[in-house]
């Protein structure tokens, strides 16, 4: 079995795992978000799509969410994770880790066989493998979506990113004695939201 480095690479070439991705330095990675939103970073893991952190999901449900999107058409396995984010309104968007691994348990099983084009592996499902996809979940993204209290969560998302927001004009233009009350300002409103739960007011 292929490891997940190697698909990684034969999908973007060596040394690349996919659009988006940047090194440690790069432009996604923590000094450019500390430098957007002061020693911070982002809020609530800012760039991971709507609904804050990236949903949860078992083994399985990649498995059965991979057969049900090859029904549709033969996919490359970073389209796969995209499709998975829209379909699931943004409660999940599996990881490559999780991903890569399963399409090549699903080709040594023989549900799937993959071909080279443009450089990227194209998936697409044997005819065993449509008819366990056609007998399994049409919509098995859709689990991590359910219960989940989308206006809640923009409402937190757009109060924390107003306090960031605001930090971070304090932290780009201020003096540093305005630095350091801005930091107070944070740290004493974070021990607040720990008494909260703590109901300790």
């Amino acid at each position: 079995m292929r490891s997940q480095g190697y698909e990684h690479e034969h999908e973007y070439g060596p040394g690349h795992y996919g659009p988006g991705h940047q090194g440690r330095h790069g432009r996604g990675g923590p000094d450019g978000r500390r430098a957007a939103f002061g020693p911070f970073g982002p809020p609530f893991g800012g760039g991971r799509g709507r609904g804050g952190g990236r949903g949860r999901a078992r083994r399985g449900d990649v498995r059965a969410s991979i057969l049900a999107l090859l029904k549709d058409r033969p996919m490359h396995g970073y389209e796969m994770i995209q499709e998975i984010g829209e379909r699931s309104g943004g409660a999940w968007k599996p990881s490559p880790g999780s991903v890569y691994p399963t399409l090549q348990l699903l080709e040594d099983e023989g549900l799937i066989v993959s071909a080279s084009e443009g450089g990227k592996k194209l998936f697409t499902l044997t005819e065993s493998g449509r008819g366990e996809a056609e007998s399994g979940p049409e919509a098995p993204w859709e689990e991590a979506g359910r219960g989940v209290d989308w206006e809640g969560v923009n409402e937190i998302r757009q109060a924390g990113f107003g306090l960031m927001e605001a930090f971070g004009q304090v932290w780009k233009t201020g003096s540093p004695d305005q630095r350091q009350k801005a930091l107070a300002v944070i740290n004493d409103a974070r021990k607040k939201l720990y008494l909260i739960l703590a109901d300790e007011h």
